[in-house]
């Protein structure tokens, strides 16, 4: 188990701009994560998630995750979207105000 000594909480910024969370070992056992902040039209970039799987929590705004080509998710405000390992997709912001959401990336052990 654990010990509760490595245990912490991080405050979010109130300014409208990336910021980084969690960096990986040996901060955390491999999760990586941050918020992301993106203007209305804009998107984040098709990446893949690797040997990864992501979550995505949505704090404000609404859009759409593009799962490599394959499916749109309607996504914003009180939502979360998970994306499996190796997993093209890209987050987009389809609505006019901000789109505000923590990503959480995490080893999966599988190679």
């Amino acid at each position: 188990m654990a010990s509760s000594q490595n245990a912490f909480s991080i405050e979010l910024e109130s300014k409208p701009e990336y910021q980084k969370l969690l960096d990986g070992r040996p901060q955390t056992c491999g999760m990586r994560s941050g918020r992301v902040y993106l203007e209305a039209g804009r998107s984040c970039g098709q990446h893949s998630t690797k040997d990864h799987e992501e979550l995505l929590v949505f704090l404000a705004g609404k859009g759409v995750v593009h799962i490599g080509g394959a499916a749109d998710l309607e996504v914003g405000r009180g939502k979360v979207a998970y994306i499996p390992p190796r997993t093209l997709h890209d987050v987009e912001n389809t609505g006019t105000e901000p789109l505000a959401y923590i990503y959480c990336v995490a080893p999966t052990g599988v190679e």
